[in-house]
């Protein structure tokens, strides 16, 4: 969402069928997320975790899969198609500064994506928008990427957006953090 976005052909590099030896979505997210979910996977990039997240939200579920960059989304239609899930999956191109879902959900991922945010201020404000009461979003970042201190920052803007932080899953090679929306 930012100047310093990863650029679409770098994502190669992490979005592999190796990843799932350290990130595997089903075994991941299967706590937070179940079937008939509408959830939403922000900077989705290639669709790594938007394929897992429809398996878990099955059919009768909805995955709403943003990222600013179209070759993202473009690589990410042809892999969802591949394995049979494109139904499940909408696909939405935002804009930065801009989510643009206005579409209730029930669970939000922010996968190594919130360092490339120009404004989380507004980003939080815009995810509390759209997340239900009682809805959770998992925010993960890379720790060879970004500092402790700069993700308790990230933590702190997040609740001081009115998300209340739940817990800190253990996730290879990352920080993160969990929190709820309380209230509406």
């Amino acid at each position: 969402m930012g100047d310093h976005i990863c650029p679409w052909w770098l994502a190669y590099t992490f979005d592999n069928p190796f990843r799932r030896i350290f990130h595997n979505p089903e075994k991941m997210l299967g706590s937070y997320v179940s079937k008939g979910m509408t959830v939403l996977d922000v900077g989705c990039g290639m669709g790594f975790f938007s394929i897992g997240l429809a398996r878990l939200v099955g059919d009768m579920g909805c995955v709403l899969a943003t990222d600013v960059q179209p070759k993202m989304l473009g690589v990410m239609q042809k892999r969802s198609e591949k394995v049979g899930v494109s139904s499940i999956i909408r696909l939405h191109r935002s804009e930065t500064n801009n989510l643009g879902v206005d579409t209730p959900v029930d669970f939000v991922l922010a996968f190594w994506m919130v360092h490339e945010v120009p404004d989380l201020k507004l980003f939080f404000h815009q995810i509390r928008a759209c997340l239900k009461t009682e809805g959770k979003i998992l925010i993960v970042e890379p720790k060879f990427h970004v500092s402790s201190k700069r993700f308790q920052e990230t933590v702190v803007l997040a609740q001081a957006s009115g998300l209340n932080f739940c817990e800190t899953p253990s996730i290879k090679f990352s920080r993160s953090a969990v929190f709820k929306n309380d209230s509406s």
